[in-house]
């Protein structure tokens, strides 16, 4: 007769991220959700951090149903550097020590430069950049202290490709990918010799609600348009690829990954 404990072992062995800790911001939405559902049913014990509480309480309850993934929410801004800092201690003392962060907390709203709300400018900055730097910084020390015992650790920035291209009205949103792009490089140089694989996943054109509050009707309108004429690519897109690069082995840096729909060169 076969044990059925040995079984659910087995399987559980099999998944790809079995065993490991992730932790994965802008989680309320788009690819962070994705990507939180992914990296769950591939085995992972996540956390989510998002600024919506009741899409981080549904969000929860549909991986633990859908996966039986051990999983925690915490509501924070990443903008806030204490406010990350403490949801790492509390992520800690729930799930333990962290191996695989996903900074993907992001927004985007482009405007004409002449015209734009300088404050949507602070507000790009402050989370496509300094957020992003909190929540590699309050994780560092696990990642470099997972790697030296030989245990895969990732920091994943999610990027865009428009961090090497034009578009008109987006420069500040895309310097900010801009940044996040040499950031990874500069990371990577100093974190890699230490074991910690630090990449850059740049989408191009994703269904999501990235824009969707831009003050500039026009410009709401027409993103919405393109993303129609050119055929944007689902959320789950991205969160394969990401899944795919973090499941290689601990020797492997997938460290630049573009993800476009097809059409879109």
């Amino acid at each position: 007769m076969t044990n059925t404990a040995t079984l659910e072992d087995t399987k559980t062995t099999r998944l790809p991220l079995a065993g490991r800790v992730a932790v994965v911001t802008g989680a309320t939405s788009g690819i962070g959700a994705a990507t939180a559902r992914r990296l769950a049913s591939d085995g992972a014990s996540v956390a989510l951090v998002g600024r919506r509480e009741e899409r981080l309480r549904d969000l929860a309850a549909d991986l633990r149903d859908a996966s039986q993934a051990d999983v925690t929410r915490v509501t924070a801004d990443v903008s806030d550097r204490d406010a990350v800092e403490r949801a790492a201690g509390s992520i800690r003392d729930k799930l333990g020590r962290v191996d695989l962060v996903v900074a993907n907390a992001g927004v985007m709203l482009p405007a004409p430069f002449e015209e734009a709300d300088t404050a949507e400018w602070d507000q790009m900055l402050d989370t496509n950049v300094r957020g992003l730097l909190a929540t590699g910084r309050a994780f560092a020390s696990d990642l470099i202290a997972v790697a030296a015992e030989g245990g895969p650790a990732d920091l994943v920035h999610v990027g865009s490709i428009g961090g090497h291209m034009v578009f008109p009205n987006y420069g500040v949103y895309t310097a900010t990918k801009a940044a996040v792009a040499h950031l990874t490089r500069n990371l990577r140089a100093e974190l890699g010799p230490r074991g910690v694989r630090v990449k850059n996943v740049e989408p191009g054109l994703v269904r999501t609600e990235l824009g969707d509050q831009t003050s500039d009707a026009g410009i709401r309108d027409s993103l919405a348009t393109w993303r129609d004429e050119i055929g944007a690519l689902p959320a789950q897109d991205i969160a394969d690829a990401i899944a795919f690069a973090v499941a290689a082995p601990p020797r492997v840096n997938v460290a630049e990954l573009i993800v476009l729909p097809t059409v879109q060169g």
